[in-house]
């Protein structure tokens, strides 16, 4: 008995601790209609748009999230927008080759803050893809977990969105379990942004997870074979005169530019009226310029293997620009739908009460003369 509780003593004195680093440029290309923020001069022409980074804030609700959850838990961070900005009251670690204060972040900044966080119980890091390879090539000696604060997220190692970072860091911190190696993948931003429908994913390692499938978002998984055409004409059969219907990127909303007639990105955010496209590739500020001057309504498919719909590769869909729009519609093969096993589409907007606005059962056209009713839900739901 005496040795029980000296067990439950020893176990209770144990202090344990999250390690938190923030990409602070992460994302910031996406409403800027770059593809990416990967280097200095995409994170240039980013801010010339008028793009504003949003990762401190996601962090933010991270940590947030993560306290509500486990209150008085130990935060190790690095200084500044890397780390500091975002978590008040955390203990905050110097560490050589910092960048000084206005001074840009970079990979090596990345590498160097994962470096001087060693020996934390659980490293969180905010950012994408790019942001995931530099983790992973600083190997760090702990499990770790990614807020997703990227414009694109494929990689296996987030979670579904910044509040569910939180729990998945709380509930492993209260019961360490399972822990799994999470893929994280390569993509040239270049021949990305591109876009001529060849670039692939390369599998650039893996890294430590805590193991809770419902909320990590999982690889994205490649498109399975379906039919985009008959999609593609049920979607130009059912477009009305004088509405502007705004195509998300993808095979899938392309398909639907082909059987227009037109040329439109694949990566990118388009907008038709009446069968002509009034614009390409459109930044936020162009694309709200466009949905506010009339009836809008938007095409949006499914990223695979993830079933997200919203916030990942399409933040030019701002808060304002959805309060423009009547409607939302889905595109998706049933063979994609199919891969998800019942795992509900997502929404990640960046706003819980957007994501609760547009939860719910929503149609999807899964082919010409085709519909089915599946579940769209919040990425933060029940957090």
């Amino acid at each position: 008995m005496v040795a029980d509780l000296a067990r439950l003593s020893a176990k209770a004195c144990v202090v344990v601790i999250v390690g938190l680093v923030v990409n602070p440029v992460a994302g910031i290309g996406g409403p800027a209609a770059l593809k990416g923020s990967d280097g200095p001069h995409v994170q240039r022409r980013a801010w010339e748009r008028g793009a504003v980074p949003r990762a401190g804030q996601r962090s933010a609700t991270a940590v947030r999230a993560l306290r509500k959850h486990r209150p008085g838990v130990a935060i190790m961070t690095v200084p500044g927008a890397m780390g500091a900005d975002c978590a008040p009251g955390a203990r905050v670690v110097e560490f050589p080759g910092a960048a000084a204060a206005g001074e840009p972040t970079t990979a090596a900044h990345t590498r160097a803050a994962v470096a001087a966080l060693r020996g934390v119980d659980l490293l969180m890091f905010a950012g994408g893809d790019g942001t995931a390879r530099d983790v992973l090539d600083a190997e760090p000696d702990s499990p770790v977990l990614g807020i997703p604060a990227g414009v694109k997220v494929y990689s296996g190692c987030f979670a579904i969105s910044p509040a569910a970072a939180g729990l998945i860091a709380a509930s492993y911190l209260d019961d360490p379990g399972l822990v799994r190696d999470a893929e994280v993948v390569d993509l040239d931003e270049d021949a990305y942004r591109a876009g001529d429908g060849t670039v692939g994913q390369r599998l650039y390692g893996t890294l430590p997870v805590p193991y809770q499938p419902a909320r990590l978002s999982g690889r994205k998984a490649s498109t399975p074979p379906g039919t985009t055409e008959g999609i593609a004409r049920e979607c130009v059969a059912r477009m009305a005169k004088g509405v502007r219907y705004v195509l998300g990127p993808g095979t899938t909303t392309r398909a639907v530019g082909r059987e227009l007639g037109l040329r439109t990105s694949l990566l990118g955010v388009d907008v038709v009226l009446d069968g002509r496209l009034v614009g390409t590739d459109v930044t936020e500020a162009e694309l709200y310029a466009l949905v506010r001057d009339g009836p809008a309504q938007a095409l949006l498919s499914i990223i695979g293997g993830q079933g997200f719909v919203l916030g990942r590769g399409n933040q030019q869909l701002s808060l304002r620009v959805l309060g423009e729009l009547e409607a939302i519609t889905v595109l998706g093969t049933q063979q994609k739908l199919a891969a998800l096993g019942g795992r509900p589409l997502l929404a990640d907007t960046g706003d819980p009460r957007m994501d609760a606005a547009l939860a719910g059962y929503v149609t999807v056209i899964t082919d010409f003369r085709q519909t089915t009713i599946y579940r769209l839900s919040s990425a933060s739901e029940g957090i």
